[in-house]
């Protein structure tokens, strides 16, 4: 026999159901953005690779979405290439056609950056015009809109470095480019793990939650580096393992002055440490899941902590493949899309240790 609701419990409940179906929402528009995020980063990779990142070299926001339409155009675009060191240097003489290749990278991942700014822009504007994003969301929401705007100056800013005195783009931007994509990803992907159901089981251990927080620091350190070793162009040497120029540990590795110039802007320095940046987040995960399973075995925490010890390996794996390989475009894209992957279950497994963000009817318009 059902017992009727009091029109206090009907209210309650709208509200409940309201929130929760409000949520649901906003975790699919982060969810696409997310997906369009990770195609971003993926052309940005293939984009370096194919040395395509100044192909184009103005900054034109708006204007900058229509590309060449005529020869005149393209002829235009090929001259104002011809003007910048890179095609002195290293493209003399290339073909329209040609740089058509190149343009047609670097045009297609400054036109998906432009796509994802309108991805995030208009359903937040809608959910935030509707009432639909409860208040303790807006601010975050908010900031990250911001760090989008912060991310296209920080695009611009790190072409511009390879268009005067250099054949390409400084290691540092290009990092500074990369970790920021990085800390976008990684911030949408904490709030929408924040929207969803958590489970209710305790931490393996009193250590688990803050150990987790270390793993996300250097899955952020380890990419910040692999960024370094894709604007040297470091990984096209050495392709050797797990000896590095015949040895363990290779000499030269502080030639330059002073030696701590070497950690950023010598080939091989760079790599190596990159290697070791590996090894020691390999160790890091393998005794965080061995923590886990021996306090907690049974527990969705434990379970999660072996998850990101096999996709740690699998990305080892992938990047020995591309090292070997002397970094094809497809391992080398394949090696920053896992990259992405390993951060994104990192930030969920972190995130999932403090349970669902506290839902707050009276934010939310009836």
């Amino acid at each position: 026999m059902t017992t009727a609701l009091t029109d206090s419990e009907l209210g309650v409940r709208r509200d409940t159901d309201r929130v929760e179906a409000n949520r649901r929402a906003i975790r699919i528009w982060l969810g696409v953005v997310l997906f369009t995020l990770f195609c971003l980063v993926l052309v940005g990779g293939a984009t370096r690779l194919t040395d395509s990142g100044l192909s184009i070299t103005e900054w034109k926001p708006i204007h900058g979405v229509i590309p060449p339409l005529t020869v005149q155009e393209w002829e235009e675009e090929l001259e104002l290439y011809r003007q910048i060191p890179e095609y002195q240097q290293i493209n003399k003489g290339m073909s329209l056609e040609e740089f058509k290749v190149i343009f047609w990278w670097e045009w297609g991942h400054r036109f998906l950056a432009r796509i994802i700014g309108l991805v995030f822009a208009i359903p937040l504007a809608y959910f935030w015009v509707t009432g639909r994003i409860e208040k303790q969301l807006k601010l975050p929401l908010l900031g990250i809109l911001a760090l989008g705007g912060l991310q296209g100056f920080i695009g611009w800013w790190m072409v511009s470095s390879g268009l005067t005195q250099r054949v390409d783009v400084s290691q540092y931007r290009l990092a500074t480019h990369l970790l920021m994509a990085c800390f976008i990803f990684a911030s949408c992907l904490w709030i929408m793990r924040g929207l969803a159901r958590h489970s209710d089981e305790p931490a393996p251990a009193a250590s688990s939650q803050r150990f987790a927080g270390i793993l996300v620091f250097l899955i952020f350190f380890q990419i910040y580096l692999g960024a370094l070793v894709a604007g040297l162009d470091a990984g096209f040497a050495f392709n050797t393992w797990p000896l590095m120029d015949g040895a363990l540990i290779p000499g030269d590795l502080f030639a330059q002055s002073p030696a701590w110039l070497n950690l950023f802007e010598n080939p091989k320095t760079v790599q190596f440490v990159h290697r070791i940046g590996a090894y020691v987040l390999l160790a890091a995960v393998l005794y965080h899941m061995i923590h886990s399973l021996r306090a907690g075995a049974k527990t969705t925490h434990a379970r999660r902590s072996v998850v990101l010890f096999v996709l740690v390996c699998v990305q080892a794996m992938i990047g020995i493949i591309t090292l070997v390989m002397q970094v094809p475009i497809f391992w080398g894209v394949v090696h920053q899309g896992a990259a992405l992957v390993v951060l994104g279950f990192a930030i969920a497994h972190w995130r999932g240790f403090y349970g669902e963000i506290p839902p707050q009817p009276d934010s939310i318009r009836a």
